[in-house]
């Protein structure tokens, strides 16, 4: 058992990011996670993302793919979300990303925010899952 352990420790590999866009406002309004394989996902995603007359950020999809997360719309200013980590394991891929909620009486702006994060990685086959992280309020 501590011989699997460890070797499940050990295989962990953090993959390289680039962060292609990351903010407070995206025309995505419903939470999102997404994973984007080709040019044409990607056309999609950045088109509900940025409007339809916005040019998508080039990513070569011969040797990357784009993972990202989209809170969807919230109330007030004060929240943002961060990929963290790309981990890949025995099991597949894990995306950490942390999501940051505005702390009990905060001083926020009152207008429809939509936090999101989108990276670049390179590509990889096999199951990719997402894991969330709350921070303490900012």
């Amino acid at each position: 058992m501590i011989a699997f352990v460890l070797a499940t420790v050990f295989l962990e590999v953090l993959m390289p990011t680039t962060t292609i866009a990351k903010g407070g406002i995206s025309n995505v309004m419903e939470p999102r996670q997404v994973v984007v394989r080709s040019a044409d996902e990607w056309t999609r995603l950045w088109h509900d993302h940025a409007g339809a007359d916005a040019a998508a950020p080039p990513v070569d999809f011969g040797s990357s793919m784009v993972m990202g997360v989209f809170l969807g719309a919230r109330n007030t200013g004060g929240y943002a979300v961060e990929i963290t980590a790309v981990e890949q394991d025995a099991t597949g891929v894990v995306v950490r990303y942390t999501e940051a909620k505005p702390g009990p009486g905060a001083m926020l702006a009152q207008v429809i925010t939509s936090p999101f994060h989108l990276v670049s990685v390179a590509t990889v086959d096999g199951p990719i899952r997402f894991e969330r992280t709350e921070k303490a309020g900012r």
